[in-house]
């Protein structure tokens, strides 16, 4: 939306400089990301990084509020509960799609997570952009007042809080068979910290531990968790030594009950230009004449799982537990992006970082989802270029 920067991209841009791009990525750790990363970074000027961050900043309020807890304990009460929540939420991934309202560009809140997202993987991915085109380093994939250094000091911060990074796992399921996995490698590169299976994982008494390279017993302080518990709950073949539902002595970078508060659970609740109607099922009067215009989603689902867009009242009437779903009215998304053959869409994903002793969280970086499908997702772009996982670049 840069006009000028994306006339400078396209026009240095090649199959072959795309090619080296990847290979740059690929070369890092001996494999290429599982998902497709686009051709190109998401220029975003000015107007819309303001909305973008006043539209996160009153995400933030609302989760900020003092009834915040009594507001999401429902959403506890349905799934797992895990002992020793903190305080608040040290990660945000606030998801928007960049649409069209009456003729205007506005950016609308798809979702929202408190779940720690591709952090590491951000940070070395505009660096292989710089790579190819270094004109690049006139734009900033860091909002506001952030820089490469403090997202990393932050990120560090919330990651390893007062533990050293032998004390501290990333703690995932089978994590070198995730979709993710390059992000883990980041992470375990950049902040020194072992990447765990659960399964890896044994107890005495109220401690975890695990198995450090040199072989030895070494105690779990923190974990850094990327435990998804829909997936954890799916594979009845998985044996732990400990369960998260006891009151274990462990601190956690990303309290997993944050997952369960900060989710699609709380869209209902939000109201104004960058919101969306949202309605939580048990709470519909009537099942809307114009379902074409809705879409109906699980409230605790991962990665688009369980979402069905084109909507029919047979779809509503079917569901059982109509606390877990909402029904959501659909948004028109602005294909913002020119390709070399056309136009594509655009989410942009504002990370946040919350270390415990902050008053407030901090905007700190960005992802873009690019597609030319009818949503953004893997199983709506297959097959099609110029898509995929990319950054947002803010105006110097």
């Amino acid at each position: 939306m840069i006009e000028s920067a994306r006339k400078r991209f396209n026009a240095e841009f090649s199959s072959e400089k795309y090619q080296a791009f990847l290979a740059d990525i690929a070369s890092d750790f001996g494999f290429s990301p599982t998902f497709r990363i686009a051709e190109t970074p998401f220029f975003i000027p000015k107007n819309l990084e303001n909305q973008l961050i006043e539209g996160c900043s009153q995400v933030i309020d609302f989760i900020k509020r003092p009834d915040f807890k009594k507001l999401t304990q429902r959403s506890i009460e349905l799934n797992t509960a895990v002992p020793n929540e903190d305080a608040h939420t040290q990660f945000l991934a606030i998801d928007f799609g960049i649409c069209e309202e009456q003729g205007q560009v506005l950016p609308k809140l798809i979702e929202v997570q408190g779940f720690p997202t591709i952090f590491n993987f951000q940070f070395n991915l505009y660096r292989k952009f710089l790579n190819q085109y270094p004109f690049l380093s006139n734009y900033s994939p860091y909002p506001g007042a952030a820089d490469e250094d403090s997202y990393f000091k932050l990120l560090t911060k919330v990651v390893l809080g007062k533990y050293t990074s032998e004390e501290v796992v990333l703690l995932e399921i089978e994590p070198e068979k995730q979709n993710t996995k390059i992000d883990f490698y980041y992470a375990s590169r950049d902040l020194g910290i072992p990447l765990v299976c659960v399964t890896e994982v044994s107890k005495e008494g109220k401690q975890l531990f695990y198995q450090n390279p040199r072989g030895e017993k070494t105690r779990i302080r923190r974990i850094y968790n990327r435990v998804i518990f829909d997936e954890l709950n799916a594979r009845t073949d998985l044996k732990l030594d400990f369960s998260f539902e006891e009151d274990l002595d462990v601190e956690w970078a990303g309290h997993p009950n944050w997952y369960t508060r900060i989710s699609k659970f709380i869209l209902p609740y939000l109201y104004g230009p960058y919101f969306i109607e949202t309605t939580l099922l048990s709470e519909l009067e009537e099942i809307p004449e114009d379902l074409e215009n809705y879409v109906l989603k699980p409230l605790f689902s991962f990665s688009g799982a369980g979402v069905i867009f084109n909507v029919t009242r047979k779809d509503v009437e079917a569901v059982q537990d109509k606390d877990l779903f909402i029904l959501q009215k659909k948004v028109h998304y602005a294909p913002v992006i020119q390709s070399p053959d056309g136009k594509v869409k655009v989410e942009v994903r504002v990370f946040c970082l919350w270390p415990e002793e902050d008053e407030s969280p901090t905007i700190v970086g960005n992802l873009a989802r690019l597609s030319r499908g009818e949503m953004i997702g893997v199983k709506f772009n297959r097959d099609k270029d110029w898509v995929g996982g990319s950054i947002g670049l803010f105006e110097g």
